[in-house]
């Protein structure tokens, strides 16, 4: 069988620099799927960028070919002329993006920018179109699809956006899919589903698809063929069940090292004692209201936290785990004292030890600044949560200035000892934050947390944006901090693996609501609610033959109405939060 594409060779770089893709060479053949995996930085967009020549201005293409035998006859992409190749974006070969708010047009309808394909490439009329784009829509999973048709990007949650970027690069029967880590900003069953989708869709229509990602586990359940690439060139390539199933090269083995993963064989953990708990939250409600989009004057009551009960003793970790929407933020914003839970809601925190505990939203300006000293945030994205106009001095000093502590050189010498504590070096002061990889600023952000010598850190994401082999330094990293600093976590994350590897005990959430609740080592392993279930079986592993139970996530995940009945709640019946084991509370009828 001849390749639906060939890439020899191709080396790219960016100005008169040496490149940073050498010699990449793969063929994939029809109907295939061939995973490009790599940390960033190695190499894997770029390549994929160069197939479509959609690469930045500065870059070039030195040397290689890329040959496509599509419907149009072989040819060197590398060659075309633009009127040729913008024939063959969109149509011969697609490509989805990462992030889909910044790709989509935030001026016009979802509709519109879907069905520009078909005008472009097929020649529709506007009717035709949008009957196809609808039928699109249908297809990859919009409950409602007139209405997404007429939304705009910021109407629609993420896992949305992303389906309408399946849609358009699905709506023009490509016979290469390009996808570029088209699920890492997903929740676990969102991405399950979004897998699960272009595979369905992959088999209907027979396309090749090339998946660019960091995540083993994603590769197990979704390629046949893997190129490992690492700075810019390939590590190790072959069929996906000898890479995965015996990597002979030591790149290949150190991701898999690092990646993440629900123990198999648990290790029982004492519980730790709840007499001293330096965080508990009480009976927390968070209702928020938005206009209704049938009427100006209607409005619609948004329930982000519903009852909410958690206590984290000192010097341990609670994850609370959740989708988005689940209200997990919400929880961690009103536990730092950022929003007011409504009235009957209680925030207690204890500074120290056997001192006596303070209502959080009841305090005066000077309470609530020795409150704001003991409790600091690390937020999910290392890229905007440091100023890219601040050298890591300022940044780093900014909270001793704010609280007046120190003097400069002491503040200066604190900055430099916080380096220290998080991996890095002091002769980084002066620089930047755009100087630093995703990695390295995160321990920057962590570190800055740190200034003002916390008790408690929120961590809300805080590797979710990240590589897994930068993401095991970042957990080995506050696992040390947390032993060392006697520090205390509330963990929020969508990702498993991530806290059954950090935490001491987890709260997922679904709909505001607290539905399970246990230590990681219960938890994982004898779960007793639907959600529990559909998150711990959308979680992909890196073994072929373990794939993602789409049945048992799309149960799960569904809405609460499809769960079992003794689990179903609505806006006006709510289950008890029930201990059905010691220390093992699940959201049930009795």
């Amino acid at each position: 069988m001849t390749p639906l594409l060939t890439v020899e060779n191709l080396s790219v770089g960016f100005g008169r620099a040496d490149p940073v893709v050498r010699d990449v060479s793969f063929e994939i053949m029809p109907g295939q799927t061939l995973a490009l995996v790599g940390e960033s930085g190695s190499g894997k967009t770029v390549t994929c960028r160069a197939i479509l020549r959609i690469l930045p201005r500065v870059a070039r293409i030195h040397s290689g070919r890329i040959l496509l035998n599509g419907r149009d006859g072989p040819r060197d992409l590398a060659t075309l002329s633009q009127r040729d190749l913008r024939a063959v974006r969109g149509d011969t070969v697609s490509m989805i993006f990462q992030e889909p708010m910044r790709s989509l047009s935030p001026l016009h309808t979802l509709g519109n920018q879907v069905a520009e394909v078909l005008w472009l490439h097929r020649g529709a009329s506007g009717g035709d179109a949008k009957k196809q784009v609808l039928d699109t829509f249908a297809r990859v999973g919009f409950p409602d699809p007139e209405r997404a048709y007429g939304s705009y990007p910021f109407e629609m949650s993420g896992g949305m956006r992303q389906r309408a970027m399946i849609a358009m690069a699905m709506v023009g029967k490509p016979d290469l899919l390009i996808a570029d880590e088209p699920t890492t900003a997903l929740d676990v069953t969102t991405q399950a589903q979004v897998l699960g989708l272009i595979k369905e869709l992959q088999q209907e229509t027979g396309m090749a698809m090339i998946l660019v990602t960091h995540d083993l586990g994603v590769v197990a359940n979704m390629a046949e063929q893997v190129v490992v690439m690492h700075k810019g060139r390939v590590m190790e390539s072959g069929a996906a069940a000898a890479v995965l199933g015996d990597p002979a090269h030591p790149y290949t083995r150190q991701l898999f090292d690092a990646a993440p993963a629900i123990p198999a064989n648990p290790e029982f953990v004492p519980e730790p004692p709840h007499d001293d708990l330096i965080l508990e939250l009480k009976n927390v409600n968070k209702t928020y209201t938005m206009r209704a989009k049938s009427s100006w004057k209607a409005q619609v009551l948004i329930r982000a936290c519903r009852g909410v009960d958690l206590a984290l003793p000192r010097g341990t970790t609670l994850a609370i785990v959740g989708e988005s929407g689940s209200g997990k933020t919400t929880a961690a914003r009103i536990a730092l004292g950022a929003e007011r839970p409504d009235e009957g809601g209680e925030v207690l925190f204890k500074p120290e030890r056997g001192s006596a505990a303070i209502a959080v939203h009841d305090l005066n300006r000077t309470a609530r600044t020795a409150f704001q000293k003991q409790a600091q945030m690390v937020f999910q994205d290392p890229y905007s949560s440091l100023s890219p106009r601040m050298r890591i001095l300022d940044a780093l000093c900014e909270p001793l200035e704010i609280h007046g502590i120190g003097s400069s050189s002491e503040r200066r010498d604190r900055a430099a000892q916080m380096l220290a504590q998080v991996g890095l070096t002091s002769d980084m002061l002066m620089r930047y934050p755009h100087a630093f990889s995703g990695g390295q600023r995160q321990r920057l952000s962590i570190a800055r947390a740190l200034m003002l010598n916390p008790s408690l850190l929120v961590c809300d994401e805080p590797t979710s944006a990240l590589d897994v082999s930068v993401q095991e330094q970042i957990l080995c990293l506050l696992e040390d901090i947390r032993d060392r600093l006697g520090l205390s976590y509330l963990f929020i994350s969508h990702d498993l693996a991530v806290v059954a590897r950090i935490a001491d005990e987890v709260a997922v959430m679904r709909q505001g609501l607290v539905v399970e609740q246990a230590p990681p080592e219960t938890l994982f392993h004898n779960p007793r609610h639907p959600y529990t279930k559909a998150l711990i079986a959308a979680q992909p592993t890196p073994d072929i033959n373990r794939p993602i139970n789409l049945k048992l996530v799309a149960q799960g995940a569904g809405a609460p109405e499809s769960w079992p009945e003794a689990f179903r709640f609505s806006e006006t019946v709510v289950p008890s939060l029930m201990q059905v084991e010691p220390g093992h509370k699940v959201r049930c009828h009795v």
